[in-house]
């Protein structure tokens, strides 16, 4: 499952560690939920893993999930997630030892939307963007707004060729989305991230990923609360197109596939980036 990923890939720098952990406990016949409280429990600030309403996080096998009971429901209210022996949920939990703070308000707004909706066949628009973020989702991070405008507006040659000194010092782009990471094991030219756009941190005395994690918890519930979170606060981003990530690129060619690099958004057609063959 685990053993034929290559851990140092660019997208996956932040996993590799747990993600190399997690390999080992597998092998050793460990469960997907009994490997991720290992590294849990390895963490050294793993009482600040916590769901939305403050709970201390566990895994758990998905059989421990009460039949009709809603999953985002079940970790609001229990701590525990229920998790199968697969990489869709594998990749969940080590987004969750990553993103604690941003994954614990996505879980939040997701129950909250649960208790006072229920569960219907069509989420409401808030419900929808955090699947839509907590799946696909991409953390899209810039020092100067020219980039985040760059994104928004589609113009790729900018963003990716003319500017291309800028990566990744001025932007940079850090997966979120376990569904996302789970097509970056196998990815093609097409995979497209929901990306959200946000200033590098400032925190003079953590300016590392636990500040973008605090800054990410914090930009999804103020937009929440000035009801700016649906689909559209997104921005498509063609993945293999960040600089480094495809030796292909390199080519400014690369990005003259109007299929993938698109010059706008369809507005009567949703994307969703699954269709391509393998790259890079």
């Amino acid at each position: 499952m685990l053993a034929a990923i290559d851990w140092s890939r660019p997208w996956f720098a932040g996993f590799a560690d747990d993600g190399r952990r997690l390999a080992a406990r597998l092998q050793q016949g460990a469960s997907a939920a009994q490997a991720l409280n290992d590294c849990l429990d390895a963490a050294c600030d793993a009482g600040q893993v916590r769901n939305g309403a403050g709970l201390p996080l566990r895994f758990v096998t998905q059989q421990e999930l009460p039949e009709g009971r809603a999953y985002e429901a079940h970790i609001f209210a229990t701590g525990k997630v229920p998790t199968r022996d697969n990489l869709h949920d594998i990749f969940n939990g080590l987004v969750w030892l990553r993103f604690p703070r941003a994954k614990a308000m996505l879980n939040r707004l997701q129950a909250e939307a649960i208790a006072a909706d229920g569960v219907q066949g069509r989420r409401g628009p808030v419900r929808d963007a955090a699947t839509l973020f907590d799946e696909n989702g991409a953390i899209f991070l810039f020092r100067d707004a020219r980039a985040e405008a760059q994104l928004r507006a589609f113009d790729w040659r900018a963003l990716f060729v003319q500017e291309r000194g800028d990566w990744h010092a001025g932007r940079t782009v850090l997966p979120f989305g376990h569904a996302l990471l789970e097509k970056l094991a196998a990815p093609y030219k097409s995979l497209t991230a929901h990306a959200w756009t946000l200033p590098f941190p400032l925190a003079a005395d953590d300016p590392g990923e636990p500040a973008v994690d605090q800054a990410l918890a914090h930009g999804l519930a103020a937009a929440r609360d000035g009801e700016a979170l649906h689909g559209r606060a997104f921005a498509p981003l063609p993945v293999l197109g960040i600089p480094g990530w495809c030796d292909a690129n390199a080519e400014p060619s690369f990005y003259d596939d109007a299929a993938v690099f698109r010059p706008g958004r369809r507005a009567a057609q949703a994307w969703s980036g699954d269709a391509g063959r393998h790259w890079c």
